[in-house]
C-alpha cells in the first residue's frame, strides 16, 4: 500500500490544506481567467469544481499545483504561499499520457525511476497500487493492449505512487463511456477512503460532481468566479443506489439551476 509524503508535524497539523484569498489569474491579451476566488479545502475532503467551459477550472488546478503563479490575491497550500510544484501535490489529466513502450508496471514505477534508485520496496509498492486500482493480471501489459478505462487506472496508480497528499484531477474520466466512468468513480472513492487523500476534481458532469464530493464549487463563465458552494451531506460510502434518492436529485437540480442562471 502506498503511503503519503512525510510532511513535517507543523504541516500535518494544518486542517485547511488549500486556502485561497481573492486569488486571480490574468494571462497576456489580457485574458482574465480567474477573478477574486476565495475558498478553503480541508484535509481529507473531496471537492468537485464545476462550471461552463473556459470558466477557469483548469486554471485553478494549475495554480494550486504551483505550475503557474496567481497574478492577484494569495494562495496557500499546506500553510505556505505556493511558489512552485511540490512533492505533496499530484496532478492527473483527461488523457492518461502513458509511455507506450513501457508496461503497466514500469509506467506506475516511473515517478520512482525518475527520482533515483528503485528498491525492492518500490517495486512491491507499484504492484500493490496496480492491484489497488483493479488491474491485477495486467502488470506487464502495454498501454496499446488496454481499454481507455484501464489506461486511466494506470495513470491513477502512477499518480498515487508519487506519494502526494493533495490530488488534483482535471476531468480524468471525461472521455470515457458512462459505465466505465461510473466504475472508476466508485474506484476513486474507495481509494480516497483507503488513503485519506484530499482531492480537487474538475468535471463538466453535474451528477458526477455531486456523487463524488463533500462540497461542490460552482463557477461562473470567464472571468471565473466562485458563484456558490454546495454542501453534499450524502452518507459515505457512496453507492449507485444513492443516485435514485430525492436528496441526490435535489442537489443535482440545485446546481443545474445555478449554472442555468449564467446562460
Amino acid at each position: 500500500m502506498t503511503q503519503a509524503i512525510n510532511l513535517d508535524p507543523a504541516a500535518r497539523a494544518i486542517k485547511d490544506i488549500v486556502t485561497a484569498t481573492r486569488t486571480g489569474m490574468e494571462f497576456p491579451g489580457p485574458v482574465v481567467a480567474l477573478e477574486d476566488a476565495s475558498f478553503h479545502v480541508k484535509r481529507g475532503e473531496f471537492v468537485s469544481l464545476i462550471g461552463p467551459s473556459g470558466c477557469g477550472k483548469s486554471t485553478l488546478l494549475r495554480l494550486v499545483s504551483g505550475l503557474i503563479k496567481p497574478t492577484a490575491g494569495h494562495l496557500n497550500v499546506f500553510g505556505e504561499l505556493i511558489a512552485g510544484p511540490r512533492a505533496e501535490i499530484g496532478m492527473m489529466f483527461q488523457k492518461p499520457t502513458l509511455l507506450d513502450w513501457k508496461s503497466v508496471f514500469d509506467n506506475v514505477l516511473l515517478p520512482i525511476t525518475l527520482a533515483g534508485t528503485v528498491k525492492k520496496a518500490d517495486r512491491e509498492r507499484a504492484l500493490d497500487l496496480i492491484h489497488l486500482v483493479g488491474l491485477k493480471g495486467f502488470e506487464f501489459s502495454y498501454p496499446r493492449q488496454l481499454s481507455g478505462g484501464m489506461q486511466q487506472r494506470v495513470a491513477l496508480a502512477r499518480l498515487l505512487n508519487t506519494g502526494a497528499e493533495l490530488l488534483l484531477l482535471d476531468e480524468p474520466f471525461g472521455a470515457l463511456d458512462e459505465f466505465t466512468r461510473e466504475r472508476l468513480n466508485l474506484e476513486l472513492l474507495r481509494i480516497q477512503s483507503d488513503l485519506d487523500a484530499t482531492i480537487l476534481f474538475v468535471t463538466h458532469n453535474i451528477q458526477e460532481a455531486v456523487f463524488l464530493a463533500d462540497r461542490v464549487f460552482v463557477m461562473t463563465p470567464r472571468p471565473g468566479r466562485l458563484a456558490a458552494t454546495v454542501n453534499v451531506p450524502l452518507p459515505r460510502p457512496r453507492t449507485i443506489e444513492m443516485t435514485k434518492s430525492p436528496e441526490y436529485n435535489d442537489l443535482v437540480f440545485n446546481i443545474r439551476d445555478t449554472l442555468g442562471g449564467f446562460i
